[in-house]
């Protein structure tokens, strides 16, 4: 069964209206994307989600996949405690860590308490789709080009499998848009994100363009989605896709952008 869908998503802890709270209206832009998301998911009947974050165990040389038989999507941290739980996808994983072990150093873990970067968006897709299985992989500290090169390899692996699978790769963008912004301001910040937005909606090329974005501008932007991005792009390399943007907002300081890699 190939991979019938793809997107980024943000994973603003806001988004959970218990969380959220009075900020959550603030976000309704990003709700709706996730819900256009979600709603082709369901046509889809997509069977396992694969999804790429950024806030696992991040190691130097080492890709991290988490294999456990089922994830805990409750989120302590910010106050938000829920019983909501979804199976881990073993037959995947395994097939992953089997084939990919000589060319990529990849750790095993088994944690069921999910990192945020990925519960929040399994918690949203979840409460609509509550069969669904999961599979999470963490990426690492080597350069985007090796991100590329895994994404390739996962390709075939991902295509072929009997599951019915979208790819989510988690992330946010800069955290320096404001001077309210997590990281402080930089205007560094809103530079580095429309030339990642202008590079994903050149499938032809774009990614070019992000595998040689300049360090520095990396760095001074504070992002923590790009190479959640490279996996993703990397996967999609050998298929034809229509890149959307369906929501970017910037209310809290944030880039929170949300896109649909439409298959075709």
């Amino acid at each position: 069964m190939p991979i019938l869908a793809a997107a980024l998503l943000p994973h603003s802890p806001l988004l959970i209206p218990e969380i959220g709270k009075s900020n959550y209206k603030f976000l309704q832009k990003t709700v709706a994307a996730y819900q256009k998301i979600i709603d082709d998911l369901k046509a889809k009947e997509i069977t396992t989600i694969f999804l790429l974050s950024p806030h696992g165990p991040i190691q130097a040389d080492i890709f991290t996949i988490n294999t456990a038989p089922e994830f805990g999507l409750s989120l302590e941290e910010f106050g938000f405690l829920n019983n909501k739980k979804i199976k881990g996808d073993l037959a995947l994983a395994y097939n992953i860590k089997d084939n990919l072990k000589k060319t990529f150093n990849i750790q095993q873990i088994t944690e069921i308490k999910l990192d945020y970067g990925s519960a929040i968006p399994l918690y949203l897709i979840n409460e609509q789709i509550p069969n669904l299985k999961a599979l999470i992989l963490y990426y690492s500290e080597l350069d985007l080009d090796k991100h590329w090169s895994l994404g390739q390899a996962l390709f075939p692996l991902l295509n072929n499998n009997p599951a019915k699978i979208a790819v989510i790769a988690s992330g946010d963008l800069s955290h320096r848009l404001k001077k309210s912004s997590p990281g402080g301001y930089s205007p560094k910040g809103a530079k580095f994100d429309n030339k990642l937005i202008e590079y994903l909606n050149k499938p032809e090329d774009g990614h070019n363009n992000i595998l040689n974005l300049d360090q520095n501008l990396i760095k001074d932007a504070g992002e923590c989605g790009l190479k959640s991005i490279t996996i993703l792009l990397g996967i999609l390399e050998n298929l034809r896709y229509e890149p959307q943007v369906l929501a970017y907002q910037t209310d809290f300081g944030i880039g929170y952008l949300s896109m649909d890699f439409k298959l075709i």
